[in-house]
């Protein structure tokens, strides 16, 4: 069982962590991979080992980048997308799990989260400030369909039902990437870590007898927190609309979580953070409940088992799921 401290601050989503006064034998080690900032920080008494510990994880990283990433035309997951019209494609045990994860996710959220949901998020350009015609996003979605994604256990395959089905991974994948960092921290015999990847943090153990405190951005601040939890052993994803938007002509705000029932972003929600025992299950949701919205995504989350949410919608209220207690008012 997660330990999660009940006691939670104001202070009103990327996560940030409140470090504490750095001593010798905490390690710092960031990197960057799949497209974020990677950064984690450990105890560990050995400089030798830390140096290997902190590399192992960085490599790792870029390892399932290259196996996951449908931007690189030589991923296994870009082979996927090419092929599994055709037929059955084996892939490894590591894209395999993520998919599994991925359409387990799909099915409890009833497609909220949608891993066939590329076939419409390519139509976005956030750099360029780009997006679809409505043209363009009816073609789109008429792909989007998790359900046509065949996965087969017993052979490790994947196959398409139709034609033009795209995945993406974004929205999971890093967090299969941060469970597997800690597992490689743990071999090398490493008890209290902190291992982030953009909004998806992992929590081993606490920080030498307290808490790590983990601060909620403020969904419309780059400087302030909404909240500062105390936590130890938990897993936590934040999904928020200022990751990656951009302004319309009509002042709108465009973001890259999209609805995969209307191809465009969702609204409803500024920020979504889900705390549970493994990241990629707590990536997977964050996505989710931003895409029910504040009433639905909590009705889903009340029946997980382990599960937590914290939802800051677009009246700036916050709201709770059942496990967590509010917090009191503070300066």
């Amino acid at each position: 069982m997660r330990v999660v401290e009940r006691m939670l601050a104001w202070g009103l989503a990327t996560l940030v962590t409140v470090a504490m006064p750095a001593r010798a034998e905490w390690v710092r080690v960031s990197g960057t991979a799949m497209t974020t900032a990677i950064e984690m920080e450990f105890w560990s008494e050995d400089p030798a080992v830390a140096s290997e510990a902190g590399d192992a994880v960085l490599a790792l990283f870029d390892r399932i980048d290259h196996q996951m990433s449908r931007y690189r035309e030589d991923s296994e997951l870009s082979r996927v997308n090419r092929e599994a019209a055709d037929g059955p494609v084996e892939v490894s045990d590591s894209l395999f799990t993520v998919l599994q994860q991925a359409k387990r996710i799909s099915e409890l959220s009833n497609g909220a989260f949608d891993i066939s949901f590329g076939s419409i998020g390519y139509l976005y350009d956030f750099r360029a400030r780009q997006q679809p015609s409505d043209e363009e996003l009816a073609e789109g979605l008429a792909k989007v369909d998790y359900k046509s994604v065949v996965l087969d256990p017993s052979a490790n395959t994947v196959r398409f039902l139709d034609e033009g089905i795209r995945l993406d991974l974004g929205g999971i994948a890093k967090g299969y990437a941060v469970d597997r960092g800690i597992d490689i921290l743990k071999s090398f015999g490493i008890r209290q870590a902190r291992l982030s990847a953009g909004g998806d943090l992992r929590l081993l153990g606490d920080k030498r007898g307290k808490p790590w405190i983990v601060g909620i951005r403020d969904p419309r601040s780059e400087s302030r927190n909404a909240m500062v939890l105390p936590l130890t052993n938990v897993a936590v994803s934040t999904s928020g609309d200022y990751e990656r938007f951009f302004f319309d002509a009509n002042h709108e705000r465009v973001h890259h979580i999209l609805s995969p029932a209307t191809g465009k972003p969702a609204k409803g929600v500024q920020s979504v953070t889900i705390l549970g025992d493994d990241s990629i299950t707590t990536d997977g949701l964050s996505t989710a409940v931003f895409v029910l919205g504040a009433a639905k995504g909590l009705e889903m989350i009340n029946e997980l088992e382990g599960i937590d949410a914290i939802i800051i919608d677009e009246r700036r209220q916050v709201h709770y799921s059942d496990g967590l207690m509010a917090p009191e008012s503070g300066s």
